[in-house]
């Protein structure tokens, strides 16, 4: 008998019959986290769930690096949208992030 953990939904990969993304695992087991630690990150998940997704992603890695790499890829692709579309607003955000690091100087 054998146990799904994780399924597709609209195109991402999520942790069977929960809300969490199969992404917030795998970045958090790149980083170094047990999964204790990161069941205890996301309480909504048991800690089979936990080593179900990452047991998944170890299954499958070249295929979810992928998906990884064109996720972060259209996220840069937004961020660089959004700043076309308000140059005054995200001048404002660097212009106050340079005076925040200059103080702490």
């Amino acid at each position: 008998m054998s146990k799904e953990y994780v399924e597709k939904r609209n195109g991402e990969y999520y942790i069977a019959g929960a809300r969490v993304s199969l992404d917030s695992i795998v970045y958090e087991f790149l980083n170094g986290a047990s999964p204790e630690a990161i069941q205890h990150s996301f309480s909504a998940l048991t800690l089979e769930q936990v080593y179900g997704g990452i047991t998944f992603y170890l299954a499958n890695r070249t295929e979810i690096d992928g998906y990884l790499e064109d996720a972060d890829r259209d996220l840069e692709n937004l961020r660089l949208e959004a700043r076309k579309k308000h140059p005054l607003l995200y001048q404002k955000l660097d212009e106050a992030r340079r005076n925040v690091q200059s103080q702490r100087k």
